[in-house]
């Protein structure tokens, strides 16, 4: 069975029309603009209450599979982009690429990854404990990763080293240390906080593509541009997928530890993406750039989809290697 298309991505194509048709001009910019610094801010504060000390220090204990899983999120994935980028550069224009290098420098997803694990009998503890870690490692390694592969200093986009840390890193601190007195209420009301971190990546992708359109983004991105991007992240995925089981297979993992990283390897956060590429990248250069990453999104969901439900017709029959 196939996967609808998710509600998520939905309201983020409703944006994106809304941000065409209607794009924020004037004072409501600065409006915009600081409401999602704010909104931003706010997500990172809550992921770092709702997440346990615990958590913390068990994402650090089985090494061995946390360390093939960020090997092929924070390693093998900017070697891939750059090698596609060097084998095939005239296939997308360069806003395109960067928005394909950047993709390729984000941490994984965290709650796909987990229910994907869960769905083909893999292991869930590993893949809860290495989707945590690769977020919060990614809050460091985007920046500099971005640094390292477009050969330039991190963040020279989006006015240096600083806006990370006060925008992602410090409210991430905060959420930690203040943890002990509403870590139980956030993980109460995860369903009501999950409307305030996905307001918060809409709100950041509204004004992101109003800086867009003002600038002439349709006209930038025709439809064969768009095809190709769509054809360049599928090749990307499949690539990924391969290299995260070869590399599992020949490290000796188990069924259940090779599913893990499966799934959490080939994924790509759009949660984390759209926030850091507003820190690190110029508005007017957003709404191009977080483009390959939206329909990547979609894309791993229905490959990552039809792949865990084979996986779990498989998990019924005897394993044979």
């Amino acid at each position: 069975m196939l996967r609808k298309i998710d509600t998520f991505l939905l309201c983020l194509l409703a944006t994106v029309a809304l941000a065409t048709v209607a794009p924020c001009r004037g004072a409501g910019v600065n409006l915009f603009n600081t409401l999602a610094i704010v909104m931003i801010a706010n997500m990172f504060f809550l992921q770092g209450a709702r997440l346990s000390r615990r958590a913390v220090a068990e994402g650090v204990t089985n090494w061995r599979i946390h360390l093939a899983i960020l090997s092929c999120t924070f390693v093998m994935f900017p070697l891939l982009g750059m090698g596609l980028h060097r084998l095939l550069p005239g296939m997308l224009d360069s806003a395109m690429w960067t928005g394909i290098l950047f993709l390729c420098c984000l941490p994984s997803t965290v709650q796909s990854s987990i229910a994907f694990t869960s769905i083909a009998r893999g292991n869930v503890a590993a893949a809860i404990c290495s989707a945590t870690l690769s977020n919060i490692l990614g809050i460091f390694l985007t920046p500099l990763l971005v640094g390292l592969v477009f050969n330039r200093h991190a963040g020279s986009g989006g006015g240096g080293i600083l806006p990370i840390v006060l925008q992602l890193l410090v409210p991430f601190i905060a959420g930690q240390v203040a943890q002990p007195w509403i870590g139980g209420w956030a993980q109460r009301h995860r369903k009501l906080l999950a409307f305030s971190d996905r307001g918060s990546i809409l709100v950041v992708v509204y004004t992101a593509f109003s800086e867009a359109v003002t600038q002439g983004l349709w006209h930038r991105l025709p439809p064969a541009q768009i095809g190709r991007v769509m054809v360049m992240d599928t090749g990307l995925l499949v690539l990924a997928l391969g290299l995260a089981c070869l590399l599992a297979r020949i490290s000796g993992f188990g069924r259940a530890d090779r599913i893990a990283i499966l799934f959490c390897g080939s994924k790509k956060s759009l949660a984390s993406g759209v926030p850091i590429a507003s820190v690190l990248f110029s508005p007017s250069d957003i709404g191009l750039i977080v483009m390959p990453l939206m329909i990547y999104h979609q894309v791993q969901l229905f490959v990552c989809a039809t792949l865990a439900r084979r996986f779990a017709t498989q998990a019924q029959e005897p394993e044979t290697g």
